[in-house]
């Protein structure tokens, strides 16, 4: 009776912990969440953004992922993750019981909590649904979900969950994207020495990072190499060969003669505005996580090109005007201590910049000096240093002496020579378009968009100058003049009652004067009082209405006479869908940057339908206006300032203009091929002169013409064919063309009153009623005549 009595009381304290843990299980397992979900994977990836082709110009968000299907996946880095971190993944149910028992027994041993024994089903369900706390609870709520996710995943999804989820450091979420990250190459071509690293990461991916702690990460990758060799997933010879395997990253593979080059990113100014576009439009949660692909009409060679002729340009324009001094000096005892990481962590206040690397002075000479850069020395002599030449004479200013110490730029010229050189201040940008669609094909907003993320190409409002004055030219042919009208190119004085305020003599830009010519001439030669003069007989007013045609704001351009200088404002991107209606026939279109947007999975969310040039809902101005302009924006880049393009490209189907504003604070050049528009603008960005005789023919021009010769490689000569409502004479030599309502042009210039001829006479002024039929083509300014 005792015996029973003792056996009941033995079993029912048996029972009762046993019922009391079957009790809190399962109200636990009431409480777990629905992990079928996971089946349906779908984590936060970034905003990626590509060119036309599909190649990759940038991506944002806070998590670099690239998700793949297990089946991608090749056998050595599954067979690498799986030694690193649960050799019997396929075999237990979610939880290894030996592996718990370890590591509760090393704990036991230490006194601390540093080893959980957790499976990569484990992992995922902490990852997914639980914090990083260390405590048994948590321990015991992550057992009971890997136990669920066993019940409703596969093992292969389960790893899929695990090789896209898992943190692997610098920013990198899943193992494609760390490939990417620290190998630079897709998960497929990834070695085994590779694969051994990336899989030996999850343990401490910050303190593991081969790019911090390359040692460090060296020891994990052979020790997963170990455990791989004793699972049986690899030989001894895949083992010593893997393990003899140098580490090379990324940043590694583009050394150059030992001097680390920056790698060159492009695009910057275009993603950033692709960006902002998509905010707008889905709100920056979805935009940032939702995986969204932006495929933009970007021309990555010509993205490229278009950059690179930017700053080729700006650095021509800056040797022009010589050496401003050092940007900055080491501290004496770090220069006399030679010490490589101290020398690095000086200069890693001056970051790299294309065609400008920090290096600091370690001697000078006055024909030679030596520079250290990333643990190489470099000697700069002869024209290596003809840029600081004035720096290195015995009586250099202080400012500008090179001493050592002082922190200069060096760059590759095209023979692989390094040379001294200096970031510009001034800025430039570079719109180029596709004039019958608008698509965007490349955009250069300045230098480099990690020293200015300022886009001067979009955002940067500036006078035009001389490069508006075709649209005024364009207003004028609906006023009877033709290309061919005569005008005068002599001095003026407009008086107050004219002006509005004071008295104001224009000039020409060189101050010379020619007399009579003809309008074409006048614009080719972007002479100035011969289109103030066009521009007063046919009123500001009326072309304040009829640059809106063109796109203009007329609030930035106020009806005064120095419109047609370019008084008012404007951006590169404008000024291009401005100049695209010429090389179009006369249809405004716009600009767009985005063709198409998908999701995550691909599908099409998004397509541009532009409306395009021969749609007659968007026609801006008479065929014949835009081809007589063209024909004359021809003569600009065949004779006139813009003529350097023609000698240069060898072509004769390109039209433009130079733009120069008041003491060349501004420089541009707009021109175009028939399928292709391009502005470039040069300018500090607090405005202020350029310099003497930096115009828009030799600050702009050049990086038009750089561009272009890209751009236009391989196409042929294209010329628009000529509209009805022309006819053509020949004048001077050459065939002229007018509308076929008008007369002819007259073959010679008008004579003065006291010859006889016509000239000023007053009674002859036009009111704005008179038809163009009636007009006589003069310059009606009454202030300066022959009369005076």
């Amino acid at each position: 009776m005792r015996l029973l009595k003792w056996t009941a009381v033995s079993f029912a304290l048996l029972v009762s912990p046993l019922a009391v843990i079957a009790t809190v299980i399962l109200f636990a397992w009431q409480e777990l969440p629905d992990v079928s979900q996971l089946a349906d994977y779908r984590p936060k990836m970034p905003l990626r953004i590509y060119a036309k082709n599909g190649e990759k110009i940038a991506e944002f968000g806070e998590e670099r992922r690239v998700v793949v299907d297990i089946t991608a996946v090749p056998d050595h880095l599954k067979a690498a993750i799986l030694a690193a971190e649960d050799e019997h993944f396929y075999e237990h149910p979610g939880v290894d019981p030996l592996g718990i028992v370890r590591a509760a027994i090393a704990n036991l041993i230490t006194g601390a909590k540093a080893q959980g024994g957790s499976t990569i089903t484990m992992q995922v369900a902490r990852n997914f649904y639980l914090s990083r706390e260390k405590s048994y609870w948590r321990k015991f709520y992550e057992i009971l979900l890997a136990i669920k996710l066993e019940r409703e995943l596969s093992k292969d999804q389960i790893l899929t969950l695990y090789m896209n989820q898992i943190y692997l450091g610098q920013r990198a979420y899943g193992f494609a994207a760390a490939a990417q990250v620290y190998f630079g190459k897709p998960i497929q071509a990834l070695t085994l020495a590779e694969s051994a690293l990336l899989a030996g990461l999850p343990k401490a991916p910050s303190q593991l990072n081969p790019y911090r702690n390359p040692e460090g990460a060296l020891a994990r990758r052979e020790y997963v190499l170990r455990r791989m060799k004793e699972a049986g997933f690899i030989d001894e010879m895949q083992y010593e060969a893997a393990k003899a395997e140098p580490l090379t990253l990324a940043s590694d593979q583009k050394r150059e003669n030992t001097v680390v080059k920056s790698a060159i990113p492009w695009g910057g100014h275009v993603a950033e505005l692709v960006r902002q576009l998509i905010v707008e439009r889905y709100g920056v949660d979805t935009a940032m996580t939702a995986g969204l692909q932006v495929y933009t009409t970007i021309d990555p060679k010509w993205q490229r090109e278009a950059e690179a002729a930017v700053r080729r340009g700006l650095i021509a324009y800056d040797q022009r005007h010589g050496f401003r001094g050092p940007e900055g000096e080491i501290p004496a005892s770090v220069l006399q201590s030679r010490d490589p990481g101290a020398l690095a962590e000086a200069l890693e206040a001056y970051p790299d910049a294309p065609d400008g690397l920090a290096a600091v002075v370690l001697t000078v000479a006055p024909k030679a000096i030596t520079v250290w850069r990333n643990g190489t020395t470099l000697s700069l002599t002869g024209k290596g240093i003809a840029f600081l030449e004035r720096a290195l004479a015995p009586r250099a200013p202080a400012a500008l002496q090179i001493r050592p110490g002082a922190v200069i730029r060096i760059r590759q010229n095209e023979q692989g020579e390094w040379e001294a050189t200096q970031l510009p201040d001034a800025q430039a940008a570079l719109v180029a378009l596709d004039p019958t669609t608008g698509a965007v094909r490349a955009l250069a907003g300045s230098y480099d968009f990690e020293l200015a993320k300022f886009n001067y190409a979009t955002q940067g409002f500036r006078q035009p100058g001389s490069a508006f004055k075709p649209f005024i030219y364009s207003a004028a042919l609906e006023k009877g003049w033709m290309p061919g009208s005569w005008i005068e190119d002599e001095p003026i004085v407009f008086g107050p009652e004219i002006t509005g305020s004071k008295e104001w003599a224009p000039k020409n830009y060189d101050d010379k004067y020619e007399g009579w010519m003809r309008v074409r001439e006048a614009l080719a030669h972007s002479k100035n009082l011969p289109a103030i003069r066009i521009l007063h007989d046919i009123t500001p007013q009326y072309a304040q209405q009829w640059i809106t045609r063109f796109g203009f704001d007329p609030k930035r351009h106020p009806p005064y006479l120095t419109m047609v200088l370019g008084a008012g404002e404007t951006s590169p991107w404008m000024l291009a869908r401005a100049y695209a209606v010429f090389a179009n026939g006369g249809y405004l279109v716009e600009p767009y940057l985005i063709d198409e947007i998908r999701d995550g999975q691909g599908t099409l969310l998004w397509k541009a339908h532009p409306t395009v040039a021969g749609d007659e809902r968007i026609r801006a101005i008479p065929a014949r206006n835009a081809w007589l302009i063209d024909s004359m924006l021809h003569t600009v880049v065949e004779r006139g300032t813009g003529a350097a393009a023609r000698r240069a490209l060898k072509r004769n189907d390109l039209a433009g203009k130079t733009g120069t504003t008041n003491d060349a604070v501004d420089a541009w050049f707009a021109g175009y091929h028939p399928s292709l528009v391009a502005v470039t603008w040069v300018g500090y960005p607090q405005p202020k002169p350029l310099g003497k005789r930096e115009t828009g023919g030799r600050a702009a021009l050049p990086i038009w013409i750089d561009f272009m010769q890209t751009a236009l490689a391989g196409v042929p000569e294209t010329h628009s064919p000529m509209p009805s409502g022309i006819a053509t004479t020949i004048l001077d030599g050459r065939p002229e063309y007018y509308y076929t309502e008008l007369p002819p042009p007259d073959p010679y210039p008008p004579t003065p009153i006291w010859e006889g001829g016509e000239g000023w006479n007053p009674n002859l002024l036009p009111t704005p009623e008179t038809p163009p039929s009636e007009r006589t083509p003069y310059a009606p300014i009454l202030e300066r005549s022959f009369l005076n």
